[in-house]
This record gives structure tokens, C-alpha cells and sequence, in this order.
């Protein structure tokens, strides 16, 4: 939905921070709001879809410098394990994939809430969800450590249950 969005922000130069998101994204939450600690999250990111307002920084972040998207066309978090740090707070611990490197990352995550849709009358739930990685971690040397390392992701996710007919999941 236009209400799910991936962010990330990084320091440039010590000048500055440049925000980009991706815009192109699937993915399934299955919430167990009764015990969150048995829910789950996988999503899969396009990596072509990175967008930082500008054609030119969005051709370099999508060639071998960084993501090299021809090569690697997705990036995924797989959830491997739930915290529950808070009435509404968890850490989501998980399997980070960029340019085909592994590593785990934890997303410190809020529920906004939960309810029916106001319109559509479809059972949802809102995320926000925050985490920091460093880009070599993964294999994204270019510039450094001009271009920082660490880079800010945020996360907002409203989440939808699926109709009877289809799995049963929720999707964003």
C-alpha cells in the first residue's frame, strides 16, 4: 500500500544526510497478536526500486558500486525469532540479504495499532520498525568512509489480512 514505506539514510560527506527509499517491496507478516513472539515477516525488496530523488545517484546505487541490482535483483529479511520488550514493542531478529551476503539484524519494532479499516472494513495492523547496518557488512565498500558506513533503515508497514480465500496470511 502507499502506506508502507522503506526508508534509509546515510551521511554524505560529513556534509549532509541523503534519505532514499525502495519502492518496490512484497512481503508477509503473520501477526499473532495474542502471543507476537509466534509471529513472523518476510519480505522481499526490489532492488531496482531504490529511490533517491535523483536519476543520476539512483544509476550509480543500482550498478556494481553498490547494490548491482542486474545481479542481485532483491534484497529480503526473513524473521528468525520475536522479542517482546514492551505492551507494544519488539525486537524482530532476522536474515538480512543484500548482494547475496547473509547477516543477521535486529528491527526494533512499535505496534501502531490495530483494528478495521475505516473504508474498506479489513482487519489490519500498523508497524514502525528501525534498525542500523553497516553497508560493508554486505559488501558496499564504494566511498567509504566518504559515503558512511552505517546506514539508517525505517521502516512504516500497514498490513491487511488476506480474504478467507486465499492462505489466511497478512500482506502489506
Amino acid at each position: 500500500t502507499p502506506h508502507t514505506q522503506i526508508i534509509f539514510k546515510v551521511n554524505h560527506l560529513g556534509f549532509s544526510h541523503s534519505y532514499g527509499k525502495f519502492t518496490g517491496y512484497e512481503g508477509t507478516i503473520n501477526f499473532d497478536e495474542a502471543d507476537p513472539k509466534n509471529s513472523s515477516v518476510d519480505i522481499t525488496i526490489k532492488a531496482d526500486s531504490v529511490d533517491l530523488n535523483d536519476q543520476k545517484w539512483n544509476d550509480h546505487l543500482k550498478n556494481a558500486d553498490f547494490l548491482e541490482v542486474e545481479k542481485f535483483p532483491t534484497i529480503t529479511f526473513k524473521s528468525t525469532s520475536i522479542e517482546v520488550t514492551g505492551v507494544k514493542t519488539a525486537n524482530i531478529t532476522g536474515d538480512l540479504t543484500i548482494k547475496g551476503v547473509t547477516k543477521p539484524v535486529v528491527l526494533a519494532a512499535v505496534l501502531n495499532g490495530t483494528g478495521k479499516h475505516p473504508f474498506s472494513g479489513k482487519t489490519g495492523a500498523g508497524f514502525a520498525a528501525t534498525t542500523t547496518i553497516k553497508r560493508s557488512d554486505f559488501g558496499v565498500n564504494y566511498g567509504l568512509p566518504a559515503v558512511a558506513d552505517e546506514v539508517v533503515i525505517a521502516l512504516e508497514v500497514e498490513s491487511y489480512k488476506e480474504d478467507a480465500a486465499t492462505d489466511g496470511a497478512d500482506n502489506q
